[in-house]
């Protein structure tokens, strides 16, 4: 029998995270038809899903906190199928509302879509962050490792910069809304506000109870409906893990925490990936611009 035992290089992580979506889940989540009015939530991974499940889920209930994990109530559409989430029938409170971590050519089409997008370089830390412990062996592999090896070294499309770049070219659409994480961070009254005009949410107090319960101080001290806990124990057998791995969603959220956290040559090795890829085809020649422009939009 195989040893259940955490990863320990990135060629480790690599081959585990091979068996985190199933053959049958996939096929479940390709087949699945989302309805005019749904809302899907869109993020590269650790770009802020779990902070706009809280909002969406908080608008369209009035706070409801009556649930073990926020993907139990805005399911993972990818990981449905092995987790156990239905993403066919009826949910809560309407609109439906789903996660997934698709570019826009895989996405699911015919509903309406919120895309956050936030700095890559905050984005990578995070993504480490959120699999040393889990997936990794703790401190086993360094962040320098997984930056190069497996964040910066992800075929498209399933790369952070082709998923950008698929979201991008679509975020004028009328069933279409960009965020960026930071702009969430700078002033989240006027984020969560968008967000319920965008859903049709006219009511103040849903708002006002959706911003407060948003707030990272609410999310932390509820921090076990916001740890995976659900995907967790499924797939831990998948991906031969020990029973009981697991990682919060709820860090520290900050903006910059990239800074003093990876060596200068990881840093210009991710800018010279935006360069050859966002900058390229969109012209942005940083993040900043990208997020002005989006601000602006």
């Amino acid at each position: 029998m195989t040893e259940l035992k955490r990863a320990s290089s990135v060629v480790e992580y690599i081959s585990k995270m091979q068996h985190f979506i199933s053959d049958e889940g996939i096929a479940h989540a390709d087949a699945f038809v989302p309805r005019a009015d749904d809302v899907i939530i869109s993020t590269y991974a650790k770009a802020g899903t779990t902070w706009m499940q809280q909002i969406v889920h908080g608008l369209r209930t009035s706070g409801d906190m009556d649930f073990g994990e926020i993907t139990d109530v805005v399911p993972w559409i990818e990981l449905a199928y092995d987790v156990g989430w239905d993403i066919v029938g009826e949910q809560k409170a309407k609109p439906r509302a789903y996660k997934t971590h698709h570019d826009y050519d895989a996405v699911p089409k015919g509903a309406r879509y919120i895309w956050v997008v936030r700095d890559p370089k905050d984005t990578a830390v995070s993504f480490y962050n959120f699999m040393n412990g889990w997936i990794l062996e703790r401190d086993a592999v360094s962040i320098d490792e997984f930056v190069q090896e497996f964040f910066l070294g992800r075929p498209a499309p399933r790369d952070y910069w082709s998923h950008l770049i698929s979201w991008w070219q679509v975020h004028e659409q009328n069933n279409m809304l960009a965020l960026t994480f930071e702009d969430m961070k700078e002033d989240l009254p006027t984020a969560v506000q968008r967000v319920a005009g965008f859903m049709g949410c006219d009511d103040a107090d849903a708002v006002e109870i959706a911003t407060k319960q948003a707030h990272f101080s609410f999310m932390k001290a509820h921090e076990n409906q916001f740890d995976d806990h659900p995907l967790a124990e499924k797939r831990c057998a998948a991906l031969r893990l020990p029973a009981g791995a697991g990682s919060s969603k709820v860090k520290t959220g900050t903006v910059g925490g990239h800074k003093n956290k990876m060596s200068e040559v990881t840093v210009q090795k991710l800018e010279q990936k935006w360069a050859e890829t966002v900058e390229a085809q969109l012209g942005f020649t940083n993040y900043g611009a990208l997020r002005k422009a989006l601000a602006h939009g």
